[in-house]
């Protein structure tokens, strides 16, 4: 029996490349690699003719098949609920834009069957970003990897291919927040990487903030994967208050061998200043954790499915209702 190659590729707004994506994409997997497949296109409600152009897709070849979430979810859900309604021994994740390779996949193929369980792409370089975007990436990737408690491979994006026991284990894991990388990590198994360029994109803008976004995703991912910077404040709480302590020591003995001390109105300004900014610092990190538990707790479900095309309703319905 043939196996099943699931392709999953969240979409918003992203007209201009989902026929270009398929040519490419289709070319590739029909290009010898001894597998049958599908292409799961998951769709967050885009306001041009994407979803259109899908369907479209779909009237000429049955293997595509698209997922329309009820509302923006974003891509880290979107890219969840293709993984969880994916039916292939193995599942590759890639971006609509192209900058991701398809002609990429048969050498992750080829890693699998080796018994790689993950084979996740490395870019070397990353044509078509912004030097702030690549000055954010750089330091991103090196904070989590000291302080992540997971191995995040650096420069890696959601570009991989995950057996079919890899993707059932992340499925399994609970987390309202979808950090691909560092859920992948967390599950473990065999895994190894293959690196590559990465191109501009094949056409349109990217529709999110280059920089901010990146650093969203950052957060997410040291929030999610690194007690740290909870450590952080309590070190740096302990620190200050032996300095606190030494000072004041300090200035005893300078006041008992009789130095006169003017008033410092400066001075204190400026301590109460910065020691009230680590204070709101402090706060804002401790908050982030907070509301990160709050959000496991009301487990909402991740996505909503609002119509499929090419899954049975009743098992869209089945698998939407797993959180």
């Amino acid at each position: 029996m043939t196996q099943l190659l699931s392709v999953v590729i969240p979409v918003y707004n992203e007209e201009e490349n989902v026929d270009r994506a398929y040519e490419r994409l289709a070319g590739v997997l029909d290009g010898g690699l001894g597998l049958d497949w599908e292409l799961i296109f998951i769709a967050d409600p885009s306001t041009d003719r994407t979803e259109e152009l899908i369907l479209a897709l779909r009237e000429r070849d049955e293997r595509v098949k698209m997922l329309r979430l009820s509302r923006r979810f974003g891509q880290p859900m979107a890219t969840l609920a293709g993984l969880q309604f994916a039916g292939g021994d193995a599942v590759v994740v890639i971006d609509c834009d192209m900058q991701d390779p398809p002609e990429l996949i048969p050498t992750l193929v080829e890693r699998w069957r080796e018994g790689f369980e993950v084979v996740y792409a490395q870019r070397r370089t990353r044509a078509g970003e912004t030097l702030p975007k690549r000055v954010v990436a750089w330091l991103g990737y090196r904070i989590m990897t000291r302080i992540a408690e997971v191995d995040i491979p650096p420069n890696t994006g959601d570009f991989r291919l995950l057996s079919r026991r890899v993707v059932d284990n992340v499925l399994a894991l609970k987390e309202s927040h979808g950090f691909l990388r560092g859920l992948v990590g967390l599950v473990g198994f065999r895994q190894v990487s293959v690196q590559y360029n990465r191109d501009p994109r094949a056409a349109g803008q990217s529709k999110y903030s280059q920089t901010f976004g990146s650093v969203l995703i950052g957060l997410n991912g040291i929030i999610g994967f690194s007690r740290y910077p909870l450590q952080l404040i309590s070190l740096s709480g302990i620190g200050f208050a032996f300095f606190a302590f030494a000072l004041s020591i300090a200035y005893g003995a300078l006041k008992l061998a009789g130095q006169n001390f003017p008033v410092g109105n400066p001075t204190v300004v400026i301590v109460v200043a910065f020691f009230s900014g680590l204070q709101m610092l402090s706060l804002g990190v401790i908050g982030e954790y907070v509301g990160r538990i709050y959000d496991e707790a009301r487990q909402r479900p991740k996505f909503i499915i609002e119509s499929s095309y090419g899954l049975a309703e009743g098992d869209v319905v089945r698998k939407a209702a797993v959180r």
